[in-house]
């Protein structure tokens, strides 16, 4: 577990760099085509500087980390993300959310979610 510092200054990285999706989408399940509700649940941080994301990776010790490929355009940076997903992602929103200022309705939520469905599977 990362020290208080070290999650304060993730959660800052975050408040600027991050991006939350707790959200539930339509898919078709192949072979029958039968639309079911999922669940979509990940945390990213996506910037330009390669070492913070491995950084920010190694610190955490969870999730994934890789270059964003940009096909059609050519002239921009190369961006480089850190991402998790689910359960990854509850454990990282209840490791940020008390030092979270911009994103830590969107942590809520995520953390929220898992809560609910917990209650309703007891």
């Amino acid at each position: 577990m990362p020290s208080e510092i070290t999650l304060a200054y993730i959660a800052g990285l975050f408040d600027g760099e991050g991006n939350v999706m707790c959200k539930q989408y339509p898919r078709a399940k192949p072979p029958t085509g039968k639309v079911y509700n999922t669940w979509y649940i990940r945390a990213e941080v996506a910037m330009a500087n390669e070492s913070t994301i491995k950084w920010l990776h190694q610190t955490l010790g969870f999730g994934w980390c890789a270059p964003k490929r940009y096909h059609n355009k050519p002239h921009w940076k190369p961006q480089w993300r850190w991402c998790c997903g689910y359960r990854n992602c509850l454990k990282f929103a209840k490791m940020l959310a008390p030092y979270s200022k911009v994103k830590k309705e969107a942590l809520n939520q995520v953390i929220l979610h898992y809560e609910n469905n917990q209650k309703l599977s007891a």
